[in-house]
Protein backbone atom coordinates (compact mmCIF):
# COMPACT_ATOMS: atom_id res chain seq x y z
CA UNK A 1 0.00 0.00 0.00
CA UNK A 2 2.86 2.18 0.91
CA UNK A 3 4.51 1.99 -2.71
CA UNK A 4 1.31 2.39 -4.23
CA UNK A 5 0.96 5.10 -2.30
CA UNK A 6 4.16 6.92 -3.39
CA UNK A 7 3.53 5.96 -6.77
CA UNK A 8 0.15 7.47 -7.09
CA UNK A 9 1.13 10.48 -5.93
CA UNK A 10 4.30 10.86 -8.00
CA UNK A 11 2.54 11.34 -11.40
CA UNK A 12 0.18 14.38 -9.96
CA UNK A 13 3.37 16.04 -7.72
CA UNK A 14 4.87 16.30 -11.34
CA UNK A 15 1.93 17.32 -13.23
CA UNK A 16 1.58 20.08 -10.49
CA UNK A 17 5.28 21.08 -10.54
CA UNK A 18 5.47 21.68 -14.63
CA UNK A 19 1.85 23.00 -14.43
CA UNK A 20 3.47 25.74 -11.94
CA UNK A 21 6.67 26.37 -13.86
CA UNK A 22 4.81 26.26 -17.17
CA UNK A 23 2.69 29.32 -15.39
CA UNK A 24 5.91 31.14 -14.35
CA UNK A 25 7.13 30.74 -17.39
CA UNK A 26 3.89 32.27 -19.02
CA UNK A 27 3.75 34.96 -16.22
CA UNK A 28 7.36 36.16 -17.12
CA UNK A 29 7.12 35.79 -20.75
CA UNK A 30 3.74 38.07 -20.51
CA UNK A 31 5.71 40.47 -18.12
CA UNK A 32 8.67 40.80 -21.03
CA UNK A 33 6.32 41.07 -23.28
CA UNK A 34 4.33 43.88 -21.55
CA UNK A 35 8.14 45.75 -21.59
CA UNK A 36 8.78 45.35 -24.84
CA UNK A 37 5.43 46.05 -26.66
CA UNK A 38 4.91 49.38 -25.78
CA UNK A 39 8.58 50.87 -26.72
CA UNK A 40 8.40 48.96 -30.25
CA UNK A 41 5.25 50.75 -30.60
CA UNK A 42 6.12 53.94 -29.68
CA UNK A 43 9.39 53.42 -32.22
CA UNK A 44 7.03 52.64 -34.88
CA UNK A 45 4.28 55.14 -34.41
CA UNK A 46 7.84 57.86 -33.83
CA UNK A 47 9.06 56.83 -37.07
CA UNK A 48 5.97 57.18 -38.90
CA UNK A 49 5.73 60.35 -37.91
CA UNK A 50 9.56 61.50 -38.82
CA UNK A 51 8.83 59.62 -42.21
CA UNK A 52 5.92 62.00 -43.43
CA UNK A 53 8.53 64.76 -43.41
CA UNK A 54 11.52 63.38 -44.08
CA UNK A 55 11.02 63.86 -47.76
CA UNK A 56 9.63 67.18 -47.87
CA UNK A 57 11.20 69.81 -50.37
CA UNK A 58 11.95 72.24 -48.17
CA UNK A 59 14.10 74.62 -51.04
CA UNK A 60 13.07 78.29 -51.27
CA UNK A 61 13.24 80.67 -53.85
CA UNK A 62 15.94 83.79 -52.93
CA UNK A 63 16.31 87.30 -53.84
CA UNK A 64 19.50 88.87 -53.07
CA UNK A 65 21.07 92.17 -53.91
CA UNK A 66 24.18 93.93 -52.85
CA UNK A 67 23.99 97.34 -52.76
CA UNK A 68 27.77 98.07 -51.53
CA UNK A 69 31.07 96.69 -51.53
CA UNK A 70 34.19 97.92 -49.80
CA UNK A 71 37.92 96.60 -50.22
CA UNK A 72 40.78 97.30 -47.93
CA UNK A 73 44.12 95.95 -46.93
CA UNK A 74 44.89 95.42 -43.52
CA UNK A 75 47.20 93.56 -41.20
CA UNK A 76 45.72 90.37 -40.65
CA UNK A 77 45.52 89.69 -37.04
CA UNK A 78 44.84 86.05 -37.33
CA UNK A 79 47.17 84.88 -39.06
CA UNK A 80 51.16 86.20 -39.45
CA UNK A 81 52.08 90.23 -39.71
CA UNK A 82 50.88 90.61 -42.88
CA UNK A 83 48.65 92.59 -45.27
CA UNK A 84 45.39 90.57 -46.68
CA UNK A 85 42.76 91.69 -48.64
CA UNK A 86 38.92 92.52 -46.27
CA UNK A 87 35.51 92.55 -47.44
CA UNK A 88 32.88 94.55 -46.68
CA UNK A 89 29.42 93.80 -48.14
CA UNK A 90 26.12 95.26 -47.65
CA UNK A 91 22.87 93.33 -48.79
CA UNK A 92 19.55 92.75 -48.91
CA UNK A 93 17.89 89.43 -48.52
CA UNK A 94 13.95 88.70 -49.48
CA UNK A 95 13.01 85.18 -49.14
CA UNK A 96 9.64 83.23 -47.91
CA UNK A 97 10.43 80.73 -45.69
CA UNK A 98 6.49 79.56 -44.81
CA UNK A 99 6.41 76.13 -46.80
CA UNK A 100 9.83 75.26 -45.14
CA UNK A 101 7.76 75.01 -41.57
CA UNK A 102 6.11 72.20 -40.27
CA UNK A 103 4.89 70.47 -37.31
CA UNK A 104 8.41 68.75 -37.52
CA UNK A 105 10.57 72.18 -37.53
CA UNK A 106 11.83 73.51 -34.34
CA UNK A 107 14.00 76.17 -35.82
CA UNK A 108 16.06 76.97 -38.92
CA UNK A 109 19.77 78.37 -38.90
CA UNK A 110 20.43 80.46 -41.92
CA UNK A 111 23.59 81.41 -43.28
CA UNK A 112 24.68 83.76 -45.84
CA UNK A 113 28.18 82.53 -47.53
CA UNK A 114 31.04 84.03 -49.77
CA UNK A 115 32.58 81.06 -52.38
CA UNK A 116 34.96 82.67 -54.58
CA UNK A 117 38.49 80.79 -56.93
CA UNK A 118 41.72 82.62 -56.42
CA UNK A 119 44.94 81.51 -57.64
CA UNK A 120 46.44 79.59 -54.87
CA UNK A 121 42.32 77.68 -54.21
CA UNK A 122 40.52 76.36 -56.14
CA UNK A 123 37.74 76.84 -53.65
CA UNK A 124 37.17 79.91 -50.71
CA UNK A 125 34.21 79.60 -48.53
CA UNK A 126 33.43 82.23 -45.72
CA UNK A 127 30.03 82.73 -43.87
CA UNK A 128 29.61 86.40 -43.84
CA UNK A 129 26.39 86.52 -41.86
CA UNK A 130 23.63 84.26 -39.72
CA UNK A 131 20.16 83.87 -38.33
CA UNK A 132 18.30 81.77 -35.96
CA UNK A 133 14.73 81.73 -37.51
CA UNK A 134 12.39 80.25 -34.96
CA UNK A 135 8.84 78.20 -35.45
CA UNK A 136 6.03 81.12 -34.73
CA UNK A 137 8.05 83.74 -35.77
CA UNK A 138 7.94 85.98 -39.49
CA UNK A 139 9.06 83.26 -42.16
CA UNK A 140 9.06 86.11 -44.53
CA UNK A 141 12.40 87.62 -44.52
CA UNK A 142 12.60 91.04 -46.23
CA UNK A 143 15.93 92.58 -44.31
CA UNK A 144 17.50 95.60 -46.31
CA UNK A 145 21.24 97.20 -45.46
CA UNK A 146 22.33 94.38 -43.52
CA UNK A 147 25.95 94.23 -43.41
CA UNK A 148 28.56 91.61 -43.05
CA UNK A 149 28.56 89.90 -39.67
CA UNK A 150 31.84 88.24 -39.91
CA UNK A 151 34.99 89.03 -41.56
CA UNK A 152 35.26 88.45 -44.76
CA UNK A 153 39.30 88.11 -44.71
CA UNK A 154 41.27 86.44 -47.44
CA UNK A 155 44.26 84.99 -46.65
CA UNK A 156 46.33 86.67 -49.57
CA UNK A 157 44.94 89.34 -51.92
CA UNK A 158 42.28 87.41 -53.48
CA UNK A 159 39.85 89.85 -53.17
CA UNK A 160 40.95 92.82 -55.48
CA UNK A 161 39.64 92.22 -58.66
CA UNK A 162 37.81 89.06 -58.81
CA UNK A 163 35.34 89.16 -60.79
CA UNK A 164 32.78 86.27 -59.91
CA UNK A 165 32.53 86.23 -55.56
CA UNK A 166 28.71 83.94 -54.92
CA UNK A 167 26.75 85.11 -52.59
CA UNK A 168 24.23 81.80 -51.30
CA UNK A 169 21.87 82.19 -48.65
CA UNK A 170 21.43 78.36 -47.09
CA UNK A 171 19.80 77.04 -44.03
CA UNK A 172 20.03 73.91 -42.00
CA UNK A 173 16.40 72.44 -40.90
CA UNK A 174 16.65 71.73 -37.31
CA UNK A 175 13.46 69.27 -36.43
CA UNK A 176 11.73 68.00 -33.61
CA UNK A 177 12.31 64.22 -34.43
CA UNK A 178 15.01 63.42 -37.31
CA UNK A 179 17.87 64.32 -39.72
CA UNK A 180 18.93 67.44 -40.13
CA UNK A 181 18.59 68.34 -43.59
CA UNK A 182 20.95 70.95 -45.40
CA UNK A 183 19.35 73.19 -47.70
CA UNK A 184 20.56 75.92 -50.25
CA UNK A 185 18.18 78.74 -51.74
CA UNK A 186 17.84 78.94 -55.48
CA UNK A 187 18.55 82.12 -55.57
CA UNK A 188 22.57 83.83 -56.12
CA UNK A 189 24.48 86.60 -57.17
CA UNK A 190 27.87 87.26 -57.94
CA UNK A 191 29.46 90.13 -57.54
CA UNK A 192 32.85 91.69 -58.81
CA UNK A 193 35.01 92.93 -56.08
CA UNK A 194 37.08 96.27 -56.83
CA UNK A 195 40.39 96.51 -58.39
CA UNK A 196 41.48 99.51 -55.83
CA UNK A 197 41.66 99.38 -51.94
CA UNK A 198 39.43 101.64 -50.29
CA UNK A 199 41.50 104.20 -48.09
CA UNK A 200 38.15 105.85 -46.06
CA UNK A 201 37.89 104.11 -42.14
CA UNK A 202 34.01 104.61 -42.04
CA UNK A 203 32.13 101.65 -44.03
Amino acid sequence: MEIFSSLSTYPLSSTLNSSTHTLECTSQTCQRSNGIEPKTLFMIVTLGCILTTAFKDRSAPVRLHVSRILLKKVEDFTGPRTKSDLGFITFHIYADLEKTFDWNVKQLFLYLSAEYTTKSNAVNQVVLWDKILLRGENPKLDLKDVKSKYFFFDDGHGLKGNRNVTLTLSWQVVPIAGILPLVTGSGRVSVPFPDSYEVAKAF
